[in-house]
């Protein structure tokens, strides 16, 4: 019997018992499609990480200042102390101290009461200087951003984030009108592009602040001169690590510090966030995807189960193909077969299902799916592989069948 003959005999075995078959591909597509959904759902979710961290700004490093201790021995968190200055960032701008470094920018911010007329929106108010918009990979949309005349003269301009807009000024163009921020009339130069919220990785929404000369902040504003980071581009990704160091041993020798282990300072990179976020993220896929194999597990003891069933109600066909000279090698491969077509077809349904799904559900759930091309294959020759293992003990059983026995079976 050839290879044409034999498939033909397995679609027809199949044809005949339609239900049967119907309920075993069944089980294999809700399978394939939930393995499929599973890690496309882990894969969009690390990919939506890495935008909306890579959205704070490319090549990014943040020095925060480390923690204080009152009077009375009470130490505060990292973030507390009052150790960052204008002078560090200024240094760290030398080429000369940090030649991987392409960008600095101080930051000033505090959360601040800011109103348009009669409307009023509580907003972070940032304070910094011309290179934040290089350093944070952002744009204006209208308008302009803050230039460094702005910050030598102290000008009370504002630049304000695309939510911060659409909570003070209803869809009117912003350019050109006054803000007042902590009792001073602002004037707003430009609208930020929108980057989308962040509050999943960092706490804050980049969409919803103010941006103003880091001078103004400092003296008309905050009334201190104080540093809450400072923020640090590196000419590349790839020279990111050395940046790092640069700041780090400059920053010591400016406080004064001799053991990193007491600096008054941290540094963190976005690298490190995409890897725990993306860490954390993984593992959760792997758990989900380890529950939806189960599934996979349920639908190849169904193809086991059918074809056993089919074994045994074909006992007297396989005595007579063995008696008219089909070798148990044909007989194997005959139920092989079958078993593989019917995982194929739980593959493709599955596969089919699980692109739909991640065209529909992310409008439901609200998070990104993923679904590879990749991916999808692989998914079907899973289930081609499930109907081959699972096939092999009934095709075994049937190979094994003596003539004489298959013949006088009832």
């Amino acid at each position: 019997m050839s290879w044409l003959d034999t498939l033909r005999t397995g679609l027809e075995a199949v044809r005949t018992h339609r239900l049967r078959s119907g309920l075993t591909v069944l089980g294999i597509m809700i399978g394939i499609a939930a393995v499929i959904l599973t890690v496309g759902l882990g894969q969009g979710a690390q990919n939506q990480i890495s935008s909306q961290i890579n959205a704070l700004g490319t090549n990014l490093l943040t020095v925060s200042p480390g923690s204080s201790t009152s009077t009375s021995g009470i130490r505060g968190g990292f973030g507390s102390a009052s150790t960052l200055t204008e002078a560090d960032a200024a240094a760290l701008s030398s080429k000369t101290v940090a030649p991987d470094v392409n960008a600095v920018a101080p930051v000033l911010s505090s959360s601040e009461t800011v109103t348009a007329g009669s409307t009023n929106w509580t907003t972070t108010v940032v304070g910094t200087t011309t290179p934040w918009e290089t350093v944070r990979n952002r744009t204006v949309t209208q308008g302009r951003f803050i230039v460094n005349q702005d910050v030598t003269d102290h000008t009370a301009v504002a630049v304000l984030g695309s939510d911060t807009v659409s909570q003070l000024f209803s869809g009117a163009d912003p350019v050109g009108q006054t803000v007042n921020v902590n009792g001073v009339p602002m004037t707003v130069i430009g609208v930020l592009n929108s980057v989308g919220s962040s509050a999943s990785t960092t706490g804050t929404n980049p969409d919803d602040q103010v941006v103003v000369p880091i001078s103004t902040a400092s003296q008309r504003l905050f009334g201190s001169t104080t540093l809450s980071s400072i923020l640090i581009q590196s000419t590349s990704s790839a020279t990111l690590t050395a940046a790092y160091q640069e700041a780090n041993t400059e920053l010591l020798a400016l406080h004064g510090i001799t053991t990193a282990s007491n600096a008054d300072f941290t540094i963190a990179s976005q690298a490190s966030l995409v890897t725990t976020a993306t860490s954390v993220d993984h593992t959760l896929t792997i758990l989900l995807g380890g529950i939806a194999g189960i599934s996979l597990l349920v639908g190849g003891i169904g193809v086991m189960n059918i074809m056993l069933v089919s074994v045994t109600e074909r006992i007297r066909e396989i005595g007579l193909r063995k008696a008219l000279g089909a070798t148990p090698p044909l007989i194997r491969r005959q139920f092989l077969l079958e078993a593989s077509v019917l995982g194929l077809a739980g593959g493709a349904l599955g596969a089919l299902l699980a692109v739909a799904g991640a065209a529909l559900l992310p409008h439901v759930i609200g998070y990104p799916i993923a679904v590879s091309v990749g991916a999808s294959v692989g998914a079907l020759v899973v289930a081609i592989a499930i109907g081959l293992v699972f096939g092999v003990y009934p095709a075994s059983r049937a190979a094994r069948m003596a003539p004489i026995d298959a013949l006088r079976s009832e």
